[in-house]
């Protein structure tokens, strides 16, 4: 594919997420905090899902998936915006900005699909245990995993591909820190009219559809929990979803925020914060709140330190 003659423009400037001179530095050690723990901790969960075998169960396969999304996710992103805040002009050139849009797109549609995924799982679990083994199997799984990134590529591809029709003329600084969607229409000297039409209808569809399916799936699991005797099985059983829960609320309300609304009601300004949720903090989160709210997590991680100290 030739990108370069789609567009006048040969490389564009990030503006970054703000202009205050003064909070440049200490907003650079905060980010590369967040990076390290992001990447400290998703690694850490792929690495020890993998070593422990009694974590070989489709929720941790669907929890290993997820934690790789994440790391794929945030180092798209996030070095990025770091370099936004030392130096003093920070580019990026018209084949990097359109395959960063591109890994953006894929890894955060990846990120909704395998949620709804892990939901379904939770649901099966719950509410048919019996089934579960049978419903949840290897194969399964795999499909499912497929099903997922084969999804995110369609999604990312048509955003992208609508994206490479455009003309940009003389303007090239974006208002963002990242070569996100929206900002970039308002570069375009050509209409923009289809690319508008297909984030309604992809970011619709990415959005209304795993909510759809994950509030459907919890409606039968609390049906479910309710129908429990003992305090002690409720207690339980809602301990395995109140992870995902938490994860779910965060990236789908931070998403929804940015994307499902009329331009003239938020500020790109605005935006950027909002979209800081979904790309950098909710990856940094994720690991944390699987590996302090999930028993078998924690032992595993134990069991691990406890080799690493006596060896």
């Amino acid at each position: 594919m030739d990108i370069g003659n789609s567009s006048l423009v040969a490389e564009f400037i990030l503006v970054g997420l703000t202009t205050y001179s003064e909070i440049q530095l200490p907003l650079f050690f905060l980010f590369l905090g967040i990076y390290i723990v992001t990447v400290t901790g998703n690694l850490g969960l792929v690495t020890l899902i993998g070593l422990n075998s009694h974590l070989h169960a489709p929720m941790y396969y669907f929890l290993f998936n997820l934690s790789l999304i994440d790391l794929c996710y945030s180092s798209v992103i996030t070095p990025k915006l770091l370099v936004n805040f030392v130096s003093k002009m920070n580019t990026i050139s018209y084949a990097g900005c359109m395959t960063q849009l591109f890994f953006y797109c894929f890894f955060v549609s990846a990120e909704c699909y395998m949620l709804t995924v892990m939901a379904f799982d939770r649901y099966v679990a719950i509410c048919k245990p019996l089934q579960y083994t049978v419903t949840m199997s290897p194969q399964v799984c795999s499909l499912l995993a497929v099903i997922v990134y084969v999804g995110a590529f369609v999604g990312a591809w048509a955003h992208t591909g609508c994206m490479l029709r455009l003309t940009f003329c003389d303007a090239n600084t974006i208002n963002h820190y990242m070569c996100d969607i929206l900002p970039l229409l308002e570069l375009s000297c050509t209409s923009t009219h289809i690319n508008e039409l297909v984030v309604l209808i992809v970011v619709g569809f990415d959005v209304s559809v795993p909510s759809l399916t994950i509030i459907v799936s919890y409606s039968f699991i609390l049906s479910s929990i309710l129908r429990i005797r003992s305090t002690e099985g409720r207690s339980k059983a809602f301990s395995t979803c109140s992870s995902h829960i938490i994860v779910v609320s965060i990236f789908f309300g931070s998403g929804a925020f940015m994307y499902l609304h009329p331009s003239s009601v938020l500020s790109m300004d605005q935006g950027k914060v909002s979209t800081v949720f979904y790309t950098i903090v909710a990856p940094m989160l994720n690991p944390l709140i699987y590996s302090f709210r999930n028993k078998e997590v924690k032992v595993a991680l134990k069991k691990n330190l406890s080799r690493i100290s006596f060896s």
